[in-house]
């Protein structure tokens, strides 16, 4: 069973490293700042045993906190005398403020701080997407959401961007690693590639694929020829009830040729445009299709979405990439403010009390 499945079951809690199954050379100081890994040295040789409080914190109101459980496993594994610490720590999916801290160790400095930058980093980009994902998720209903995040950063943040996603609220992914720690398993229909294999012949390359996956309904991407409305006609016609949905992911620089002897004046007619939405659905249900479900992606947002809400465009899915790992969200800073007791923090910075910080023990089970 997956620890995240215990801990649901309020059987653990926190995620170990069971489930992170840190690369070892985070341990020997390979991803920590350089200078932290000489401040550890000198402190460990010429001032050592000082008992120093860390906190973690980032400067966002209303922000998903992630990667807590993360932090704390990659403590209780790489730091010298783990049991030592005292850790305090909010959790996976609270709602943070400006300046709240989220983590406090307390302990020797030269047993855990060169882990310093490593968490920080951990905590702003798990934070990001999560937060990321949290304002898609706040203003999108009951309509579903798909992670296709993975092909927007390199392939080894799959993994804990899944997490971040999933402890937002989303379980539809591109990626068997998006899912890892979860238990998720990546889903999906068809590229433009295999249409491109097909001649462009999107009937010849849903038939191969609903051939190849008989058990499976066709979801097929549609815009290949830049003809979203003809095309998702042709292939209802063609499948009939085993089309299941079309995905539009028009290029922004394009204009479909629905929209080639229209009028435009007064909306911009480029990518996955609304009104070429409206239409599609339209034209669907004119001719009986009206179980064929629209998916959309291509430069979602949460403000596009709650814009696209609010209007009542009828998307039945949106699949969102790009806006989900943008790192720029969430920043995190840890500072030492406690030094054997007494309040000691560079000028600006304090001990911030925050009552909702729990004690995590060691062993955590």
């Amino acid at each position: 069973m997956l620890e995240i499945e215990l801990k649901q079951q309020g059987k653990i809690s926190r995620l170990t490293n069971k489930t992170f199954q840190f690369d070892k050379a985070l341990g020997e100081g390979l991803y920590s700042a350089n200078y932290f890994l000489k401040s550890q040295k000198i402190v460990a040789e010429k001032a050592p045993n000082h008992i120093v409080t860390m906190q973690w914190f980032q400067r966002r109101d209303d922000s998903m906190l992630c990667g807590v459980d993360e932090a704390i496993a990659l403590l209780h594994t790489f730091a010298i005398h783990p049991e030592e610490l005292e850790i305090e720590a909010l959790n996976d999916g609270d709602i943070i403020q400006n300046m709240e801290p989220v983590l406090k160790v307390t302990g020797k400095y030269e047993n855990f701080g060169f882990l310093e930058s490593v968490i920080d980093g951990i905590l702003a980009r798990r934070s990001s997407v999560a937060t990321n994902v949290y304002n898609v998720m706040k203003v999108v209903g009951d309509t579903p959401i798909f992670s296709m995040a993975d092909r927007q950063d390199d392939y080894h943040t799959q993994v804990g961007d899944g997490y971040a996603t999933y402890i937002a609220g989303i379980n539809k992914v591109s990626t068997d690693a998006q899912g890892l720690w979860w238990g998720g398993k990546g889903m999906g229909t068809m590229p433009h590639a295999l249409i491109q294999v097909c001649d462009g012949d999107v009937c010849k390359a849903a038939d191969i694929y609903h051939q190849t996956f008989p058990n499976e309904k066709v979801t097929a991407l549609i815009d290949y020829n830049n003809n979203v409305v003809t095309d998702s006609l042709i292939l209802a016609r063609h499948l009939g009830k085993d089309l299941k949905g079309v995905r539009v992911d028009t290029s922004k620089s394009l204009i479909d040729h629905y929209f080639d002897d229209k009028d435009t004046t007064g909306f911009d007619p480029h990518g996955v445009c609304k009104e070429l939405i409206f239409a599609l659905r339209k034209a669907l249900d004119d001719e009986g299709f009206d179980y064929v479900n629209i998916t959309v992606s291509s430069g979602f947002t949460a403000e596009k979405i709650a814009q696209w809400k609010k209007l009542g465009v009828p998307v039945n899915m949106y699949g969102v990439g790009t806006s989900f790992v943008n790192n720029m969200t969430c920043g995190f800073t840890g500072d030492l403010v406690v030094l054997d007791g007494k309040d000691q923090a560079k000028e600006g910075r304090a001990n911030y009390a925050n009552p909702k910080l729990k004690k995590v023990p060691y062993p955590i089970y």
